[in-house]
């Protein structure tokens, strides 16, 4: 059954072509040493039913992240890695990511151990049935898991609730790390945040174009600040902004 799926791209009839599915996989990394190679064993142990690339975006580490990420791509041709020459932000790194893929599903992996890649086959199979287009993983629905510190959790829930009120679509994990698409969605949207502000700014950006989210639920291990944990209390404050701004934004199609 592995590598059966393709995907219909181009106008119905005689020019439509028929493209063989592909997963391709952004790995945005900052000093994550300790996880890194823990972290892409798994990902290439997760059996799947289409290729995968994976891209592994290295945003100018001060650890031996590169180092560890230059051997696991000399030891794996499935292993693709871009080293930023200064350090710009995970939103910057994905948007590297995004310039060199090849597949036609996109997921987004963040480098340490907080989301288990056993997970892809059910992020991605209701893509390739074609019932949609987008599907998110939240932390929040079925069963309930650890989910991080009380003012994350709060903070995150209460980004979730915004984006639901400004955008008509209610979503339960705004800012979460797993989100998969379909690249032509990117024919659609410009992304221009560098830092963690690309999860908004990604979100707002698909409801504007009308497409519809949808969220199947995830297991989460949380890290804190002392594991290396880089997200701060004022990132919050600023996905707000991009939320607010881009409801008034004209999108750049």
């Amino acid at each position: 059954m592995a590598w059966s799926y393709s995907y219909s791209i181009g106008n119905c009839g005689d020019n439509e072509i028929m493209q063989k599915e592909k997963l391709s996989l952004i790995i945005p990394v900052y000093n994550e040493e300790e996880s890194l190679r823990n972290l892409i064993k798994k990902v290439l142990e997760v059996k799947l039913p289409l290729e995968r690339e994976i891209i592994i975006v290295d945003d100018c580490s001060k650890d031996d992240s590169y180092k560890i990420a230059l051997e696991l791509s000399e030891k794996n041709k499935r292993i693709k890695l871009i080293k930023h020459g200064k350090n710009i932000g995970k939103g910057g790194a994905i948007r590297t990511g995004l310039k060199n893929v090849g597949g036609t599903i996109i997921g987004i992996q963040d480098a340490d151990l907080e989301y288990n890649p056993k997970e892809y086959s059910k992020l991605i199979k209701p893509i390739l049935e074609n019932k949609t287009k987008i599907v998110y993983g939240s932390r929040f629905l079925g069963k309930k898991g650890s989910q991080g510190s009380f003012i994350f959790y709060m903070g995150n829930r209460a980004l979730s609730w915004t984006t639901g009120l400004l955008y008509g679509q209610k979503i339960t994990d705004m800012e979460t790390c797993y989100k998969f698409y379909r690249r032509e969605l990117l024919k659609k949207i410009k992304l221009k945040s560098d830092g963690f502000d690309i999860e908004p700014e990604i979100t707002a950006k698909f409801l504007k174009c009308g497409y519809k989210i949808l969220e199947v639920p995830i297991t989460y291990l949380p890290r804190t600040k002392k594991d290396g944990k880089k997200i701060k209390v004022k990132d919050g404050f600023v996905a707000l902004w991009v939320l607010l701004k881009q409801k008034f934004e004209r999108i750049n199609y």
